[in-house]
């Protein structure tokens, strides 16, 4: 077992540990991607493991700055423990793509504070923020929609999606897909938007995987879910 991995952990030892696992390969694919590491992520998730749950040291590694070591302080944290402020700043700080979905699935969406946050953010004027924003909605979409203006959602991404930038253009249609896939009475709609619009059409999928393209996507998986 690594010295990191034995508790407590220093800040300074386990950047040594994430220092000795980059890989200049990785870290040029990520940057085409936005993100700013180079750790393979089954062996940070290893670290994790090692680690365990350290709420201070993973202060320590956010703090840091280091894109690595956010991303593995989002794995060893305490994500019921934020306040909402500092929730806010943190998705304000970690703005890289994968810094910001761990943070919105593993530690907000496990939060007291999640439907506020995702009210607060989904009106923002920072389309990164409002991205995390339509994210949480998404999952209201698929668990919790009671109360939620689902006409309402597909009128602003109607709207508003085919012009929205990359990332929050993404979350928006991730939304109108799930609206498809979970809401009978309204497939047609989100069917005929995502055909109108042609969001992600020619997006590049790998063989056996299902497209983005919110049509496809939405007839592929409720034809899996009715067993046809």
């Amino acid at each position: 077992m690594s010295q990191a991995a034995t508790n407590p952990a220093t800040v300074t030892e386990v950047l040594a540990e994430l220092a000795a696992l980059e890989d200049p390969k990785i870290r040029a694919v990520n940057e085409k991607r936005g993100d700013d590491h180079g750790v393979n992520l089954t062996k940070l998730r290893a670290l994790a493991k090692q680690l365990k749950t350290q709420q201070d040291l993973a202060l320590e590694l956010w703090n840091t700055g280091d894109g690595a070591a956010r991303l593995l302080a989002l794995l060893i944290c305490r994500p019921k423990v934020f306040d909402r402020t500092e929730l806010d700043t943190m998705l304000r700080q970690g703005t890289t793509p994968k810094v910001q979905d761990w943070l919105v699935n593993y530690v907000v969406k496990k939060n007291p504070h999640a439907e506020e946050l995702r009210v607060a953010w989904f009106a923002d004027p920072d389309p990164v923020v409002a991205s995390a924003g339509w994210a949480l909605t998404t999952e209201r979409v698929a668990k919790k929609p009671e109360g939620l203006d689902l006409p309402g959602l597909l009128n602003a991404i109607e709207s508003e999606m085919k012009a929205a930038p990359d990332r929050l253009q993404w979350a928006m249609n991730n939304c109108l897909a799930q609206i498809g896939i979970d809401h009978a009475e309204y497939r047609a709609r989100a069917l005929e938007i995502g055909e109108r619009l042609e969001v992600l059409k020619d997006y590049p999928t790998p063989p056996n995987c299902t497209s983005p393209f919110a049509p496809i996507w939405i007839t592929e998986i409720v034809r899996r879910k009715e067993g046809k």
